[in-house]
């Protein structure tokens, strides 16, 4: 199990590292669109456009239908749940340590000021 979810996770952050991607998944979440719309829309190739659907095809985020010469883009069913699982997770850790940071820097500053009211001699 935590074999298919690291090897699920490292495919949806590949798929989600680009711009064009994340560009079309916002887009299909919109309206489904063919492959060609897709490369119009992004000013690219056929080639190319079909490359970036096959990665986030991979990766569970986008399920392709052919239906006669159009191969027509949605959604995948997988959702983004498990991803933003992971980084909730690691949110949490970071805002515990910054947290603690804060506390270290109040006992800081409140030592420095009880410190710097001595008299000089």
């Amino acid at each position: 199990m935590v074999q298919y979810t690291t090897t699920r996770l490292d495919a949806s952050f590949a798929a989600l590292s680009d711009a064009t991607r994340r560009g079309v998944l916002e887009q299909l979440g919109r309206a489904d669109a063919s492959i060609t719309e897709l490369a119009e829309k992004f000013h690219m190739t056929l080639t190319g456009m079909k490359k970036h659907v096959g990665v986030l095809e991979e990766a569970g985020l986008v399920a392709t239908e052919k239906v006669g010469r159009v191969r027509t883009c949605k959604l995948g069913l997988s959702g983004l749940e498990e991803e933003a699982a992971w980084i909730e997770r690691r949110r949490q850790l970071w805002a515990a340590r910054f947290d603690d940071l804060d506390r270290v820097v109040e006992d800081m500053k409140r030592k420095e000021k009880s410190g710097g009211r001595r008299k000089r001699v």
